[in-house]
């Protein structure tokens, strides 16, 4: 499917695996529609053909406007990336006590039914749209985590709601394959984003030293490469893709 000529909605599209997402399609000849708090468009860097909407992932009122705006855009909305989320750590139990609930909610309520929130209501915008080869309408690619799978300590909320993810992968490609609506999840280890911004270089260092090849930390540009690859083959769907470097987490 081509990016040129169609509309795309990224989440998170403000900062880190949004943001440069949000490039990779403008620059491609999509039309792309940058969903994010208020507070993080109003520190994002402004990209040609990118417009910036604000709108919470978890909101049906703010997800419904921004989808109606990007499918009256003059073009085909074909195109959905799921980046926003969250991390907050916590175990089941510390010297503090149990895990606070409301963070548990948070979590999920933002990173999985935030995902699904946005794939289901883009989702019916897309199957409006004419069919192309293969009766194929549309792609939507959801983020999840190497934590789905390999989970650490302090990690149980992050790791719940990116395992939901995980586990709508298939599903959800299975429910959209009639509308010809493609569904994949991309799982990035670690990758150099804002949430990393305040580490120290040793810490970092650390992290890149836990990555068999190539040593390092992820791009947040290399994440956007293979979502501009996934929505460019036809034939790429109902799976879940690690971005890792080989990498599996130690317990901590």
């Amino acid at each position: 499917m081509q990016i040129q000529d169609t509309a795309a909605v990224v989440t998170g599209g403000a900062s880190g695996l949004g943001g440069a997402t949000v490039k990779a399609l403008a620059a491609k000849g999509g039309k792309v529609f940058a969903l994010d708090l208020a507070a993080s468009i109003e520190k994002a860097e402004q990209v040609d053909g990118v417009t910036y909407v604000e709108a919470d992932v978890t909101s049906e009122e703010q997800v419904r406007a921004a989808v109606e705006q990007a499918a009256g855009a003059g073009v085909p909305l074909r195109i959905v990336v799921n980046c926003a989320g969250v991390g907050w750590a916590g175990r089941i139990l510390s010297k503090n006590g149990p895990h606070d609930l409301e963070l548990f909610r948070k979590v999920l309520e933002v990173n999985t039914l935030g995902t699904f929130n946005v794939m289901r209501l883009a989702a019916d915008a897309i199957a409006k749209t004419d069919p192309l080869t293969d009766d194929q309408r549309g792609v939507v690619i959801n983020t999840a985590s190497v934590a789905a799978f390999d989970g650490q300590i302090g990690q149980i909320a992050y790791a719940a709601s990116k395992g939901g993810v995980v586990g709508m992968t298939l599903p959800a490609a299975r429910d959209l394959a009639r509308h010809g609506i493609r569904v994949m999840t991309i799982a990035p280890g670690i990758i150099d984003t804002p949430m990393l911004a305040g580490v120290t270089e040793e810490f970092r260092a650390g992290l890149a030293a836990g990555v068999p090849f190539p040593q390092r930390l992820g791009r947040p540009d290399e994440y956007a490469q293979l979502a501009v690859d996934i929505v460019e083959h036809d034939y790429l769907n109902g799976e879940v893709i690690r971005l890792d470097g080989a990498l599996r987490m130690a317990p901590r």
